[in-house]
């Protein structure tokens, strides 16, 4: 299976006025590079149900023991039986119920108010699913695949202009300057102005729709999340693939919605986040080769 990558060509423009430079504007085309060859991998059948049951399996192991310490009387009593209680005996007419001392109020039992949990979570709950090598990269096989396929990452929600060629391999770089052509590794972009960069070359492949999305799709977390350090929820955009975190990465890792891994880090849940598989994924040409 063969496709052609994008050559992107920058035509950077600056006014000068006598109080000196404004701003550098980008204006980011891509045409038609080399052909590749891909992988194998882009030719995997799509299997939900195993890019499913990896991302759940990936999500579960990463959680947290949570749940009350063991009831250890006065010295390390549990939620709900920290109070001082005593028993008013029998003959008396009412429930045999532990009740706070000197009051009628009940305590500790589960169905009293304020009284403890009767089957709460347990610190010793396994919620580790198991799932071995062959099942994980078939998980990520089918998943690049589906990110191959424009229909599945357009059904995804993902937003990019008609004409956008799947998979996006981005080749080569080039910025145009007064009358200067300089060319560059597009994996080791210039840290001046290179988020800007990184904005103006999505926008040149037809995918700035999708940022834009991200980024107006940004609201407040329903439930107690907005208490624990999350109170914002960003829709998942473009994830960028790259054979090492250098410049390019760093331009990209800020953006909304936008996230960066490498090929050897590459996994289903990356390229299908909650088990939705056809994300839109922008690849260069050197993670392409190392995925080989």
């Amino acid at each position: 299976m063969k496709t052609k990558a994008y050559n992107l060509v920058n035509s950077v423009e600056q006014e000068e006025l006598d109080a000196g430079l404004l701003a550098e504007y980008y204006f980011v085309e891509a045409n038609d590079g080399k052909s590749i060859t891909l992988p194998a991998a882009f030719s995997s059948d799509v299997r939900e149900d195993v890019i499913r049951s990896a991302v759940l399996a990936s999500r579960a192991n990463r959680r947290q023991p949570y749940g009350h310490r063991e009831h250890d009387g006065k010295r390390a009593p549990q939620p709900g039986m920290k109070h001082s209680v005593e028993w008013w005996g029998k003959g008396r007419g009412v429930s045999r119920i532990m009740r706070k001392t000197g009051q009628r109020t009940g305590a500790q039992n589960p169905h009293t108010r304020g009284g403890r949990r009767a089957h709460g979570p347990l610190v010793a709950k396994d919620w580790s699913q198991k799932a071995n090598s062959k099942q994980r990269r078939m998980a990520r096989d089918s998943a690049i695949a589906a990110t191959a396929d424009a229909g599945t990452v357009a059904a995804r929600g993902h937003r990019f202009e008609d004409g956008v060629r799947f998979p996006i391999i981005v080749d080569g770089y080039m910025e145009s300057r007064d009358d200067s052509e300089e060319k560059y590794d597009i994996e080791s972009l210039p840290l001046q102005y290179s988020t800007r960069e990184f904005l103006a070359m999505m926008e040149g492949l037809g995918l700035g729709a999708d940022l834009e999305r991200a980024k107006s799709g940004r609201n407040i977390r329903a439930g107690k999340g907005k208490m624990r350090g999350r109170r914002y929820r960003t829709p998942k955009s473009i994830l960028l693939v790259v054979s090492n975190k250098d410049g390019l990465h760093k331009a990209a890792r800020n953006v909304p919605g936008v996230d960066v891994v490498a090929t050897r880090d590459l996994s289903a849940e990356d390229l299908a986040p909650g088990g939705d598989a056809g994300r839109l994924t922008v690849w260069t040409k050197a993670s392409i080769e190392e995925l080989e």
